[in-house]
């Protein structure tokens, strides 16, 4: 179900779990940037959510859609089920698509430590830090009915041979 505001309802529980959507059949809309800041945010998430609909197509998650930013270019990604449309916007994710995924309770504002954290995490396991994809599960309608800003942050990674070498395994 997705909220009246357009927020999810119900999302993943992936606090800090690593997760493979490698082959996950989804829905991928760009979206404009200026300096990494979307431009018309919640026109686009309007957009893409009206186009899956059109489309009839099964989100795994309604509602939910990771963003992935760029100096000029992003794009919104809606995990959807397994698809034979014919739409250009349906897309397979390359495998391996690992993620690493922290709930953060608190808005863009905050997210610079957690960020800085989840990063030093993965170096210290051995895996090169990849984009970043960010998932706004609040938004400023309903943050205060539903226990206050929810983001979830994704950082996708790569295995390192060469950082595994450098890093002291942990005991």
């Amino acid at each position: 179900m997705i909220l009246e505001c357009g927020c999810p309802e119900h999302y993943p529980d992936w606090h800090n779990q690593d997760i493979d959507l490698g082959g996950q059949c989804a829905h991928i809309l760009p979206i404009p940037m200026l300096a990494h800041m979307p431009m018309s945010y919640d026109a686009y998430l309007h957009k893409q959510r009206e186009e899956v609909g059109l489309l009839e197509l099964k989100e795994l998650w309604p509602g939910m859609a990771l963003m992935a930013t760029g100096a000029f270019r992003g794009k919104l990604i809606r995990l959807i089920e397994n698809s034979t449309s014919p739409s250009r916007r349906i897309e397979y994710l390359p495998r391996p698509f690992q993620l690493h995924a922290r709930l953060h309770p608190g808005d863009i504002g905050s997210i610079r430590e957690p960020v800085h954290q989840m990063q030093l995490d993965l170096l210290d396991r051995g895996r090169a830090p990849q984009e970043l994809y960010l998932s706004y599960l609040t938004c400023t309608r309903c943050y205060e009915q539903r226990g206050g800003h929810k983001t979830l942050l994704l950082r996708r990674w790569v295995d390192s041979p060469t950082l595994k070498k450098r890093v002291k395994p942990l005991a």
